[in-house]
Order: C-alpha cells, then structure tokens, then sequence
C-alpha cells in the first residue's frame, strides 16, 4: 500500500501539462488582466479609496490572475468548473466590497482576513481540476505553494533591487519616478509575481523540485531551535498568555506560522530520499507545537470564561481547536514514521484529508460571523 502511495505520489508531482510555448502568452495575458484589476482606483478616478479597495480585493486578485493562468493553460476547459469558479469570484467581491470598512468592525476584519483563505481553497478546486476526492492531487497542491513561496520571495526581492537601482538611477538625472514607478509599475510587478512563479514551478518542475526539499532540511531544524529557546525565555520572562491579550496574538500567530512550516517541510521531506534526522526533527517540531497549542487553548478559554464572547475569540478559539487536532493526528503518524511502522509520504495523506475542514471554516467566518455578531 504505502508503495503505491509513492508511486502515484511520485506520479502527481508532475505538473498538470507540460510546456507549450504559448504559456508564455497566457503568463502575459494573466498578470495583465490581474494589473488591470488591481488599478481600478486610478483607472476610474477613486484614488482616495485605494487603501479599502486594496484590503478588500488584493486577495480576490490575486486568485482571480492565479486562476486565469492556470484556466488558460489546461488542455481542455471544463465549461462548468469556470462558470462555478467565475460566479464564486463574483459573488465574493460583491460580498466583500458591500460589508463596511472593517476599521470599528471585528466580525468584519475577519471576514476581510479569511476570504482570501477561502479563496485559497477555491484555487485548489481548480489547480486539482475539482478532484475533492484525490488526495494525491492535493498532495501536489501542497507542494506547489511551498515552492510558490520560496520562488514569489525570490523574485520580489530581485524586484526589490530592480525597483531601488531604477529610482535610484533616474534619481541621478534629477528626475523623481517614485511616485510614479510605485503606483504603475511596482503595484503591477507585485501582483503579478505569484503568477511568474506559477509559471516557472510548472514549466521547470527540474529546477523547482529540487530548492523546497532543501529548504525544508535546512529550515525545520531552525526552527525547532528558535522555539525551544523561545519557549524557555517565555518561562524565565514570566510572560502570561493569560492576561496579557497582545502576547496571546502573538503566540497564535507564531503557531500558525510553525503549523505551515510543518506541513511544508512535511511535503517537502518526502519529496527526496528518506532522512531520520529530518523525520525526528519535524516529530520534535509538531510536539513542541501541541504544547504551544494547548497553552494557547486554555489561555483562550480563560479570556471568555472571563469575558465573554467575542468575534476575535470564537475565531481564534475555533482556529485553536481545529489546529490542535490536525496537530495530534500528525504527530501521530509522524511517531509512527519515526518507529517505523509507516513511511512519511503517509503523512501528506493526514494533511490533504484535513484541508476541507479549514476551507468549510474559513466559509463560516467570512460569511456567518458579520451576521452572527451583527457586525461587531
């Protein structure tokens, strides 16, 4: 069984079609349409709204060039996957845009947080050609956003480069670009990155495949290290999750992070040969994480046994609970790895079967919790 996990494993690693020269035209025609939208302020004469716009709809853009791409280069479109996929887009920009400001709104904030999440979820559905069922699909979804980061990172920080010798240059000739380089150029360049790496992570899986596997070797053991030594200086400081409302944040967001760098590594680890040392490191890690978890939990509980409660509350105490149990079964089978008894492809099947129950919950905060808390 786990051999022939590997072997279809190994199989959807391959990406969904192979080149075609006119994935260049698609590339091009998908970060135009995505510029296109992500200027809407200044194209029609709102730039005194730009700021909403953009934390209304930068994710909706986003998905929506990822999508266009990733429709264009499929052999053959499937007239009912686009007409869902373009009437959920629709609908979620008419819902996002209609909500107030989210400034005095928590329900709302939160909405404007998890729709891009949502969407995520939606991108997958058509990244996998709407296989809900195909584990290994998903597997492979996985992977791709793990080398979409490391690829987007690097080609925003080349951007970064390219963006300062350009001003810098025309700086020299007593000519100020600034204003003009960043609302025309550097908004369209930073929109458009996670689509050039879409294209490069599919047209040159020999290249890719080969950075996420060392990344993970490399960074997992990081930090696993920068945690242990956080976790004893949290101790030795006194600091109380309890009491103390921003150190709470942040210790959700260090777990969120930790959580993705788990599942990254984890799909990143079975991509080459078997490493103990690697597989030890992300049981240790996942371990460390469940702690985290639980001190995070009850830290929870006791601020609405206390308080009450609240939009913010109810969001991270669901978040809490849903990565707690997805944290113990892959500990579990991360165990189980480590003893042996399974291999660490086995794990990406525990990560891809709990994915929908992230994306049925990013559906309840973004549309239930403004009419829920009656925009609170």
């Amino acid at each position: 069984m786990e051999k022939e996990i590997e072997e279809n494993l190994d199989h959807q690693s391959e990406p969904i079609r192979r080149t075609h020269k006119s994935d260049v035209l698609f590339l091009i025609i998908s970060c135009i349409l995505a510029g296109l939208l992500i200027k809407i302020p200044q194209l029609f004469g709102f730039d005194a709204d730009e700021h909403d716009y953009y934390t209304k709809n930068a994710g909706i853009i986003l998905f929506v060039g990822l999508s266009a791409y990733i429709f264009l280069t499929k052999n053959k479109i499937n007239p009912r996957q686009l007409i869902l996929s373009l009437l959920v887009f629709v609908l979620s920009a008419l819902y996002i845009n209609l909500l107030p400001t989210g400034e005095e709104s928590d329900s709302v904030l939160l909405s404007y947080i998890h729709l891009p999440l949502m969407l995520w979820c939606l991108y997958g559905l058509i990244f996998t050609d709407y296989a809900t069922k195909n584990r290994l699909k998903w597997i492979n979804y996985l992977r791709y956003n793990g080398d979409l980061a490391i690829l987007t990172a690097v080609i925003l920080i080349a951007g970064g480069i390219l963006t300062a010798v350009t001003i810098g240059l025309f700086s020299t000739i007593d000519l100020n670009i600034e204003n003009f380089y960043m609302k025309n150029i550097a908004i369209i360049g930073l929109i458009s990155a996670p689509i050039v790496a879409t294209y490069i992570v599919r047209n040159f899986p020999e290249m890719t495949d080969k950075i996420a596997p060392v990344i993970a070797g490399i960074f997992s053991p990081l930090v696993l290290i920068t945690l242990v030594i956080y976790l004893i200086f949290v101790i030795l400081t006194g600091k109380d999750p309890y009491s103390d409302r921003d150190f709470l944040i942040m210790f959700n967001t260090m777990l969120a992070g930790v959580m993705a760098i788990i599942v990254f590594s984890v799909i990143g680890t079975s991509a080459k040969k078997r490493n103990r040392f690697n597989e030890w490191t992300l049981f240790m890690l996942s371990f460390l994480a469940l702690i985290v978890d639980l001190v995070a939990l009850s830290a929870i509980l006791y601020r609405v046994g206390e308080f009450g409660f609240t939009p913010n509350r109810t969001a991270v105490l669901g978040s809490n609970l849903l990565i707690f149990v997805h944290l113990v079964l892959i500990m579990i089978h991360l165990f189980k790895v480590v003893r042996n008894e399974k291999e660490i492809k086995t794990v990406e099947l525990t990560v891809a079967r709990y994915l929908p129950i992230y994306a049925i919950w990013t559906l309840l905060v973004t549309f239930l919790f403004p009419l829920l808390f009656g925009g609170k």
